[in-house]
């Protein structure tokens, strides 16, 4: 076994599955999570399970570009509160009243002109799965966001990079300080398909791994010195 499959197993163990995404209108709940703890789906790999769920983890991601999940559960409660959490409706709607509903995320006038950016597109999909490439052409898609929409919103086998996630791997001398997104990305995807090789079970990892990591990073990475107490 790798070491960062090792690494996955151990954080699996410590803290169990995760349930993420989280969604406004689902009962689940993972009590161990700090700050929202509602809407998880632990062990149900379903989700999303209709288009609206789709687009809910399309608008969220979004969302949380250079803030924290807390503040976008906020937004996304308010647009639900106010029967607004649509893309039909978002589109309709009018764009200072977006901005209003969204203002806990934060950059709430370029994200309000993303996400009617990104609903145009959405609808021209016709349902059908957006390939990487075309994500990172709508303005305001960086890789981070691109490869959260593919892995949580349409299942697809990519592994997500954010901040906590290098500054963790950094930490364990996996990467360099300087190394770049897509070198991050290749470099943990390859170790982890030598021992996991079929499509649904590196998906469930992908998935798993991420929220696993910002859940043990919130802990231990968020000051410095990083890893302080840490136990992996």
């Amino acid at each position: 076994m790798t070491k960062v499959l090792q690494i996955y197993t151990t954080l699996y163990d410590t803290y169990g599955p995760q349930g993420w995404w989280p969604f406004i209108n689902y009962s689940g709940k993972n009590d161990l999570k700090e700050g929202n703890a509602h809407g998880y789906h632990i062990l149900d790999y379903d989700f999303p399970r209709n288009k609206d769920e789709i687009f809910e983890v399309c608008l969220g991601s979004i969302l949380t570009q250079n803030t924290t999940f807390t503040s976008v559960v906020k937004s996304l409660q308010n647009l639900n509160d106010n029967n607004f959490l649509d893309y039909r409706k978002i589109k309709r709607m009018p764009k200072e009243k977006l901005k209003l509903l969204i203002k806990p995320s934060g950059y709430y006038n370029q994200k309000s002109s993303y996400i009617l950016g990104f609903i145009e597109f959405f609808e021209s999909l016709n349902d059908r799965i957006p390939s990487r490439d075309e994500l990172l052409k709508i303005k305001g898609i960086g890789p981070e966001t691109a490869d959260s929409i593919l892995l949580f919103a349409y299942k697809q086998a990519e592994f997500i990079v954010d901040a906590y996630t290098k500054r963790f791997l950094v930490h364990k001398k996996l990467i360099l300080e300087n190394a770049k997104y897509n070198d991050i990305k290749s470099f943990i995807e390859k170790e982890i398909k030598k021992d996991i090789k079929t499509r649904k079970e590196l998906i469930i990892v992908y998935q798993e791994y991420h929220a696993l990591i910002v859940n043990h990073a919130k802990k231990y990475y968020s000051k410095k010195p990083y890893g302080i107490g840490c136990f992996i």
